[in-house]
């Protein structure tokens, strides 16, 4: 059952918080006439809305912060974090609002956040504002993300207005209207460690536990649980990160959901040849969060927040359930590999197959997403040479050897054939978001004010896995003109 704006369900938890937590404001609306640059259906089913509803006056009006959406409690989520390793005393939402939590008709409760929507007390200095390149970026990876099976913020809209904004150049304003079950970071925790306000951080932990953690209430453990749940959930974020090649490229510990979400998409990229060092932000000028370095990251990250929870758990215990990392992010990180490469255990000699098939297209620069979706075509048949994946490699003899070490693998798993493929072809993407896909979209958009092609790329995002006969174009290597291609954190 739909509903319209005004009858959705508020339940702001969040606001009912004491007022050290965040500062209550309005959204500043855009000077221009707001405008619909595009809409995703399957989020508006999420939240109940009816479809319709964006055809109505009030939708603009909600959702640019024009008018009050009846039932939110708009208001600036304050937080610190380490920036590229480096404690930062605040931080908290500089150009994005909490409007308020919907409880949809299954009772699930999603933060609607409004990004983009003016200066907070927390904007250092920033305009607030957001501008439609890097919206429409957020926008069409978190729905990637999603399809993917990867945890993730997402987003049901994204308004324009034709507002200058000054980043590197002027561009026109946008605001992305993102839904998640909390925006609760790792950053969230620390600011109140480092103002040694032990009994924030306790309320904190507590409404974080009761609201996403329920099964934890009653435990006599409940803070040392919570870091463990936590350190399990990112373990096995960073292992999905690194089986698709995405790149987050500012891995901030105020980027770091507490519930193992992808947070907070600036400048990201989908590693195309495969190049363990990737570095998608070129802001990033000494690789701290390169692709290869996000899963100690990831660890990194988990060290600052169990130290932020040391004033409710013991050092001792903070140390043991980090080192639960070190099991947990190999376990999930190689089981997912399994799965890309149609195996069906783990054991020393798939480890050595996994490892020997990304060393073989380091060594050849070989586009990762278009590899591994080839490698579903692999025969095992000692008479059959593979000729299209072969010829995908310069290195014709490494190959070679490394099929013929994949093939006594399988053969020895006892994998069949049709069902081999079958795994794979539903584990690795033909489609993924690519650097090169995403600017033609948002040069159409900036340039002619035509939106058609974010709404292709989403409609096309959300079945990754599915061969789409009449999108065959969108799954190819990037051109030569996308090569240079740059993201910074200002997208």
């Amino acid at each position: 059952m739909t509903q319209s704006l005004e009858q959705l369900r508020f339940d702001n938890s969040f606001a009912r918080l004491p007022t050290e937590f965040y500062s209550r404001l309005n959204p500043t609306p855009f000077a221009g006439a707001p405008y619909l640059v595009s809409f995703n259906p399957n989020v508006s089913s999420l939240l109940d809305i009816h479809p319709q509803e964006i055809y109505r006056p009030e939708f603009l009006a909600y959702l640019s912060g024009t008018q009050a959406w009846p039932g939110s409690e708009p208001l600036a989520m304050l937080y610190a974090g380490h920036q590229f390793g480096h404690y930062v005393p605040q931080l908290g939402d500089g150009r994005a609002m909490l409007l308020g939590e919907i409880r949809n008709r299954r009772d699930e409760k999603w933060d609607v956040q409004l990004k983009g929507c003016g200066i907070t007390p927390y904007s250092r200095q920033g305009d607030g504002r957001a501008v439609l390149r890097s919206t429409i970026r957020e926008y069409l990876c978190s729905e990637a993300m999603h399809a993917l099976g990867i945890p993730t913020t997402r987003a049901l809209c994204i308004i324009g207005a034709d507002d200058e904004v000054y980043r590197e150049t002027i561009e026109t304003g946008a605001m992305l209207l993102r839904v998640a079950p909390s925006h609760v970071r790792f950053g969230s925790f620390e600011i109140f460690y480092y103002r040694d306000q032990p009994e924030q951080l306790r309320v904190l932990a507590d409404y974080v536990i009761t609201q996403h953690y329920p099964e934890l209430q009653d435990h006599p453990d409940k803070y040392i649980e919570l870091l463990r749940s936590v350190v399990r959930r990112t373990a096995k974020l960073m292992a999905q990160w690194q089986s698709v090649g995405f790149a987050h490229g500012v891995m901030n510990t105020d980027n770091m959901s507490i519930l193992g979400l992808t947070l907070d998409y600036g400048p990201f990229g989908f590693m195309e040849a495969y190049e363990p060092g990737f570095i998608c932000n070129h802001s990033d000028h000494e690789g701290r969060y390169a692709f290869d370095q996000q899963p100690g990251i990831g660890f990194w990250n988990l060290t600052a927040l169990a130290q932020a929870l040391t004033p409710l758990i013991s050092v001792e215990a903070a140390k043991a359930c980090l080192l639960e990392y070190e099991t947990h992010y190999p376990a999930f990180y190689y089981d997912l590999m399994r799965q890309k490469l149609g195996l069906q255990e783990i054991t020393a000699e798939a480890v050595d197959v996994i490892d020997g098939w990304l060393r073989l297209l380091q060594q050849d620069a070989r586009d990762y997403t278009l590899t591994f979706r080839a490698l579903s075509g692999f025969d095992v048949d000692e008479n059959n040479k593979n000729t299209s994946l072969r010829d995908m490699f310069i290195s014709r003899l490494d190959f070679d050897r490394w099929a013929k070490s994949y093939a006594t693998l399988l053969l020895k798993q006892n994998v069949a054939t049709p069902a081999r493929r079958q795994q794979m072809n539903s584990v690795n993407p033909k489609y993924i978001l690519r650097n090169y896909l995403a600017q033609i979209a948002i040069d159409k958009a900036t340039k002619q004010k035509d939106f058609s092609e974010i709404d292709k790329l989403l409609q096309i995002l959300q079945k990754p896995f599915d061969e789409q006969p009449e999108f065959e174009s969108y799954a190819a290597e990037a051109p030569d003109w996308a090569k240079t291609i740059s993201v910074s954190c200002s997208s």
